[in-house]
């Protein structure tokens, strides 16, 4: 598999000075390996992708450099948090339509940053993580352990110290609670210097489009325009559709032959083993996952997108389950937007975690949702497209047997 998987976390131990392992040793720029990767025809030489290159390496120029300044000086550690205001480093946010190379060239850009302070996360996981740390604190406050009653400013903290260059993929924002904390949150780590790069299929003007109160969240999109530049990354076609090996594992339409063949691939993936029910617990509540074996889960669609599950449930029920078998997907419309959020949620969550998923749905991918109005129409190109890469023979040989 190439070296830009979709789980890169927190990494530890870079220093300016340091060779990379594997392909990316002989290549100490984004442009070269993204040439050299062009020249061994893993990928197909396009304009608007060699641009942005350009634009990564110059950006880890302006990091380095940033880094190295605050070393040297003899007040740096003392004075660190005022001298990185002081500096301002623009990030990028690149937005364009799905499998247009934008996570490919942003994972190059941080296995090629030479930082120890970085992350890179989908940003549903990210906010999760927010969410947690804002409980914690609260938590901490009620109990005694602190006197700061507002969460924000020392979630930042925590956030920058632990890295201060924040890579996300998929940066979009569907749901209330994470639109009211952003503006405020980021307002606090650009303050303290953090670097943001984005990927993400809408520009930064369409985020949180037709959302509940949206005109208390334009302050965030003002504030984020001030601290990237934004790209729209225009090529020419879907590069993850171009070369799909197609397995069976997404059955349409529903019926009773869709219905046994999901029953035989279940059996096949029990092996004779008991199938059980499993409970999951989060942050005081349960997820009842009523069939389970041996790090598989079987659920009905109105199990997991009729119910009021967010990112963190996903995360939790991946975590625990990497295989997903999901039955009878109906076709969503603008009655079901609900439903179709869910279902936005619940893929992005699977693809990100490279989770093996077989299916039964009512319509192929592209036509599983029929509502031409509102985020969800824009936002399911993305999904259909996960869903059909999700299929690919590559996909699934790269997925960890349980």
């Amino acid at each position: 598999m190439p070296f830009f998987m979709s789980q890169i976390n927190v990494q530890t131990g870079y220093d300016l000075d340091m060779s990379f392992d594997g392909s990316l040793k002989a290549f100490p720029s984004v442009r070269e390996h993204y040439e050299a990767m062009v020249q061994a025809g893993d990928v197909d030489k396009d304009p608007a992708q060699l641009e942005l290159t350009d634009l990564y390496d110059q950006l880890i120029t302006a990091i380095c450099n940033k880094r190295l300044s605050r070393k040297s000086s003899a007040l740096g550690w003392l004075f660190g948090r005022n001298k990185q205001t002081q500096t301002i480093i623009q990030g990028l946010y690149v937005h364009g339509e799905v499998g247009r190379g934008k996570t490919m060239l942003m994972d190059m850009f941080f296995q090629l940053l030479p930082i120890e302070r970085k992350r890179r996360a989908h940003f549903n996981d990210f906010m999760a993580d927010v969410h947690d740390r804002i409980h914690a604190h609260r938590q901490a406050f009620k109990n005694g352990t602190t006197k700061i009653e507002d969460p924000i400013l020392p979630v930042a903290d925590a956030l920058s110290e632990q890295a201060w260059v924040l890579c996300f993929d998929e940066f979009t924002v569907t749901d209330i609670t994470d639109a009211m904390i952003l503006s405020r949150l980021f307002a606090a780590l650009f303050e303290r210097g953090v670097v943001l790069i984005a990927t993400s299929n809408v520009a930064p003007d369409n985020l949180y489009r037709n959302g509940l109160n949206r005109q208390l969240f334009l302050p965030f999109i003002t504030l984020l325009k001030q601290y990237v530049r934004v790209i729209n990354l225009d090529s020419r076609t879907d590069y993850r559709l171009e070369k799909l090996d197609l397995q069976p594992v997404y059955l349409t339409p529903l019926s009773d032959d869709a219905d046994r063949q999901m029953d035989e691939a279940w059996e096949a993936q029990k092996a004779g083993a008991k199938e059980e029910q499993a409970i999951i617990r989060i942050k005081g509540r349960e997820i009842i996952v009523s069939r389970s074996v041996a790090g598989a889960a079987r659920f009905s669609f109105d199990e997991l997108c009729a119910k009021p599950l967010a990112a963190a449930d996903y995360i939790a029920i991946v975590s625990q389950f990497p295989t997903i078998f999901l039955d009878h997907v109906p076709v969503l419309d603008l009655a079901k937007r609900n439903e179709a959020k869910r279902f936005i949620l619940l893929i992005d969550t699977l693809y990100d975690h490279h989770a093996k998923l077989f299916v039964s749905a009512e319509a192929a991918p592209e036509k599983l949702y029929i509502a031409r109005s509102g985020t969800e129409a824009f936002e399911f190109d993305r999904t259909a497209s996960r869903l059909f890469e999700m299929q690919s023979a590559e996909y699934l040989a790269a997925v960890e047997p349980v």
